[in-house]
């Protein structure tokens, strides 16, 4: 329509206006040219309107179905998208459920694996506590037959102490006996002349002294004076409460009869001796302290018989040596022996007493006055013999050590001087050492022949050589293998440069050479600032209580230098083991023989032995020798046993 109207307007232009060429515009609208008559007119716009018509009714059929198309596209994809949005919700949901279900199976597990887990803990921890009430009931046991055995071993060994003591009592008595009645006799003649001087003299002659002799020649000690004889029956009912272990009714009974008869030695000695029994009950040093100050009272009243003075003077050395005092014992028995010169018994503890201060100058000199006058005494021999060994006069103790244990004299059978005779023997190079170490066996002194130490636990295994696994103590022995080298290093770096050495060895155990030892621990108790040198050795140590713990034992680094030779010889207990740790070791000359198994170290092994058992070693190679030795307690030890035992 538009272009029929530009067609009738183009006309109208051309015929008023004369404004467009005609022809031009004419040829282009003969494309519009429906009748074929050459020109574009009424006929042929209508024709042209009628296409245009059918052209807009096709453009809007093409439009509406475009717009079908485009809505069942959209349908389409609303529904696919619908359809998509389902299915992924159903996936979703599924995926939900499938992750609910397997976190329910989950849950399901981990509640079985916890119960499971629950019931298997509960059941380990039933079986541990069923193990340790068994273990804790055996140990009971252990203990509780330990213990009876103990008891029994020291009520055997009290009965056989009571019995040597005495049969030591009654000697000395009976040697005393016949010592004081030759005395008497001198006395009473010289005592007699004097009487009859002096009743020429004095109707009433003094019979205090009188009695005192007549009555020495009782068996008993003579403890009463003249006085003390009146009044004889409250002593002994006071006395007798105190024997009936009525203790505290007897410091009564006597403190009344010192209040009432102050200057009765008797009365104050019975007051002293129930004091020390108080002391005992109650474990008390206080009121053994107050004994022992009644001792001394009692000794320096006038009036005091010899005998009392003796027995008095005895008890409170023995008392005093009881509580360490042991200066404080020496000088009682010092005024024992002035009191009574010729008692060689009293010169005898004096003797032993400078030695438990350590003063063998003295007690030699003591022994040697004792031996002056008694030269066949054999309890001042055998001491004479340890301290003239104690010197290393080895070849002079000999007949010393031989003579005095030949005497059987009462304080001879012991131990030590048959140990030492031995070893005095052994260095002499006199196989008879073996022979008194029979005897000792025989005597109870040793377990055996070759095992010698003399404070020992009975029962406990005994061999000379032991194996890890027989020790039990096997995580120990592979901790010090392990680390062997470490150990090794801070020994070498502790060692004295100079002269290749740790401090000497001071038990005169060395025929020859040089032998230096460098201590970490020693009765179980630890050397801080050794092992603030060698803090690794130290720390690998502290959880082996059986080592750092050994109050009868030591830990300490070895050093021996080539041309050393140790005396064969023996600890001092069986209730530990030792163990050498081989650290800096020559190819050759180095051995230990223990009994008469020899054997040799290796660098990182442990060799294990009871040194309570005779052993000796050689260095005879180029170099030194360095080891690390642990002592340890002898594994059938109980707990028990291991906190009691006095170290040593």
């Amino acid at each position: 329509m538009v272009l029929a109207l530009l067609g009738v307007w183009s006309s109208v232009a051309v015929v008023w206006l004369d404004l467009v060429d005609y022809d031009n515009v004419i040829g282009k609208l003969s494309a519009y040219d429906a009748d074929g008559d050459g020109d574009f007119d009424v006929e042929d716009a209508k024709v042209l309107l009628g296409k245009e018509r059918l052209e807009k009714e096709r453009l809007e059929q093409l439009e509406r179905e475009e717009k079908e198309r485009l809505e069942k596209q959209r349908e389409a994809e609303e529904k696919a998208e619908k359809e998509r949005l389902e299915k992924e919700k159903l996936e979703k949901e599924r995926i939900e459920k499938e992750k609910a279900e397997l976190e329910r199976m989950e849950k399901e597990r981990l509640e079985k694996d916890r119960a499971a887990k629950e019931k298997a803990e509960k059941e380990r921890l039933e079986k541990e506590k069923a193990e340790k009430e068994r273990l804790e009931k055996e140990r009971a046991a252990k203990e509780k037959a330990e213990k009876e055995r103990l008891e029994k071993e020291r009520a055997a060994k009290e009965k056989a102490e009571k019995e040597r003591i005495e049969k030591e009592r009654a000697a000395k008595e009976k040697a005393e006996k016949e010592r004081l009645e030759k005395e008497q006799a001198a006395k009473e003649k010289a005592e007699k002349e004097r009487l009859e001087k002096e009743r020429a003299i004095h109707p009433i002659a003094d019979f205090y002294d009188v009695l005192f002799f007549v009555s020495d020649k009782k068996k008993k000690p003579k403890l009463l004076n003249t006085f003390e004889k009146t009044i004889k029956t409250e002593i002994d009912a006071a006395e007798k409460l105190r024997k009936k272990g009525k203790v505290e009714e007897a410091v009564l009974a006597f403190d009344t009869l010192v209040q009432q008869y102050p200057q009765s030695p008797r009365c104050r000695y019975g007051k002293a001796l129930a004091e020390d029994d108080l002391a005992e009950k109650m474990r008390s040093n206080d009121m053994l302290q107050k004994a022992l100050s009644t001792y001394k009272e009692a000794s320096e009243l006038p009036n005091a018989t010899p005998d009392l003075i003796k027995a008095t003077l005895k008890k409170r050395a023995e008392r005093q040596q009881f509580l360490g005092r042991m200066r404080g014992a020496l000088a009682t028995l010092e005024k024992l022996v002035q009191i009574f010169p010729e008692d060689v018994a009293l010169k005898n503890d004096l003797g032993v007493a400078h030695l438990l201060i350590g003063d063998n100058k003295s007690a030699k000199r003591v022994y040697e006055e004792v031996l002056a006058i008694a030269p066949s005494n054999g309890f001042a021999k055998v001491h004479y013999g340890f301290i003239l060994k104690s010197e290393n006069k080895i070849a002079a103790s000999i007949p010393f050590l031989r003579d005095g244990l030949e005497s059987g004299d009462p304080g001879t059978d012991d131990g030590r001087f048959y140990f030492h005779l031995g070893d005095a023997l052994q260095r002499m190079g006199d196989d008879s050492a073996y022979k008194w170490y029979e005897r000792g066996h025989q005597r109870g002194h040793f377990a055996s022949v070759w095992q010698r130490s003399l404070y020992n636990v009975d029962g406990l295994k005994a061999q000379p050589w032991w194996t890890p696994k027989d020790t039990g103590y096997m995580d120990l022995v592979k901790t010090l293998e392990r680390n062997w080298r470490t150990i090794r290093d801070e020994a070498l770096s502790v060692i004295d440069k100079t002269t290749g050495l740790f401090v000497p060895e001071e038990e005169n155990l060395r025929e020859k050479g040089e032998w230096g030892q460098f201590t970490l621990w020693q009765q179980g108790k630890k050397a801080g600032e050794s092992c603030d040198s060698v803090p690794k050795t130290c720390g690998l140590l502290e959880r082996y209580p059986e080592a750092t713990g050994c109050k009868r034992g030591q830990i300490k680094f070895s050093v021996m230098q080539p041309g050393t030779h140790v005396w064969p010889h023996t600890g001092p207990t069986n209730c530990r083991l030792r163990m050498h740790l081989g650290l800096v070791i020559p190819k050759t000359g180095c051995k230990i023989r223990c009994t008469n198994d020899t054997r040799a170290w290796e660098e990182g092994k442990v060799l294990i032995f009871d040194d309570s058992f005779e052993h000796e070693v050689w260095q005879d190679a180029d170099s030194y020798r360095l080891i690390f030795i642990v002592d340890v307690w002898h594994p059938e030890l109980t707990q028990y046993q291991r906190q009691t035992l006095s170290p040593i």
